[in-house]
């Protein structure tokens, strides 16, 4: 078997600290995980950064360049920060047009390449519809459908067109609930006329836009499925695979978040989330669940795991192994002109990232 067969290459993980553990080099100089998400935790001063992200791509198999990964938002969510630049939120930016959109993301897009990166998981493609809802509000472009599917186009085709992968999540919408699914399992108690409505259209557009990749919602959308959230959910899954016609590579959000863990077991978070039509798990923090969901993935028959390598494979054509890395470094003093003049007075609490592990 090639390393770009195995089925770790389905897995994206995380790690602690500065420095990359040598159980987790291990495993991708074997080819038994497929990408590596970075947190606030793990990033220090550029130049650890760049030399941690080349070492990363540098251990991969050849025939499976390694993805490497972030969160990098904007607002309260991003892990790279001053000296980087700290940009506004995606609230801030769908105020304006969608023009000042696309110059932002190719302005970042500038700053992960120098750094090595292949994929942002962003952008947010939330419509922010509940006032309560205390994980998405200013993640999002705003409260319509039209101006989030207008921005997140913007920044899906300008970042991605500068060679960085963009991720829209999170599939089918997060953007009405009044739960954080990092800390329990919400329930958006919807019917598909309302989805086709309010919470589809920006994905519509991003998939028109040629997004790179989707994740998914840990969120319970019972006129669909009354048993498992969309991450879990065949029903979910034919929107976005036959309704929507989406051919791309889905990830799941991060299975160790409590909407999952604290109700569906390893098997169910690996092979569970294959046999919904999920082709990419991520596990962003713990090695032993890491490991527990590898052995699954390699104890999975060939039929369940074909088609997700084969997405997977395909991505990897474009967006991997740190090939987009530029040698001239990012115009930071324009960029931090540029994040001044799209905030205006937007008013961001940075200590506030819901999605951030110590």
């Amino acid at each position: 078997m090639s390393a770009a067969d195995h089925p770790g290459q389905l897995l994206f993980v995380g790690y602690p600290g500065l420095e990359i553990p040598d159980d987790l080099a291990a495993l991708v100089r074997e080819g038994r995980v497929g990408g590596v998400i970075l947190f606030k935790r793990n990033v220090g001063d550029p130049g650890q950064v760049r030399r941690v992200v080349a070492e990363l791509h540098s251990l991969a198999p050849d025939d499976a360049p390694l993805v490497v990964a972030l969160d990098q938002e904007g607002g309260r969510v991003q892990r790279l920060r001053a000296p980087w630049t700290e940009w506004p939120p995606m609230r801030a930016l769908g105020r304006r047009s969608p023009d000042e959109t696309a110059r932002f993301a190719r302005a970042l897009a500038t700053e992960l390449l120098d750094c090595g990166f292949d994929l942002d998981f962003a952008p947010v493609v939330d419509v922010d519809s509940n006032p309560d809802n205390p994980v998405i509000g200013d993640r999002s472009f705003g409260g319509t459908p039209e101006i989030v599917s207008a921005h997140a186009a913007a920044f899906i085709e300008s970042m991605q067109a500068e060679g960085v992968a963009a991720c829209a999540k999170h599939f089918p919408g997060h953007g009405d609930t009044n739960v954080d699914s990092h800390l329990a399992l919400p329930t958006i108690d919807l019917d598909l006329a309302r989805l086709h409505s309010i919470e589809l259209p920006p994905f519509r557009s991003a998939i028109e836009a040629g997004v790179a990749s989707i994740m998914t919602a840990h969120v319970l959308f019972p006129r669909l499925d009354d048993k498992r959230p969309a991450t879990l959910s065949s029903e979910v899954m034919d929107l976005l695979r036959g309704e929507l016609a989406y051919d791309g590579l889905v990830f799941s959000d991060d299975i160790e978040m409590r909407a999952m863990a604290d109700h569906w077991s390893p098997h169910a978070c690996s092979v569970g989330v294959l046999e919904a039509g999920v082709d990419s798990i991520l596990v962003c923090s713990r090695a032993d669940l890491r490991d527990e969901v590898l052995d699954h993935l390699e104890a999975a028959p060939d039929g369940l795991v074909e088609g997700p390598l084969r997405r997977m494979q395909a991505f990897k054509e474009c967006f991997a192994g740190g090939r987009g890395a530029t040698t001239e470094g990012p115009p930071y003093d324009r960029h931090v002109a540029l994040a001044g003049s799209l905030a205006g007075e937007e008013l961001v609490d940075i200590a506030l990232d819901p999605t951030e592990r110590a």
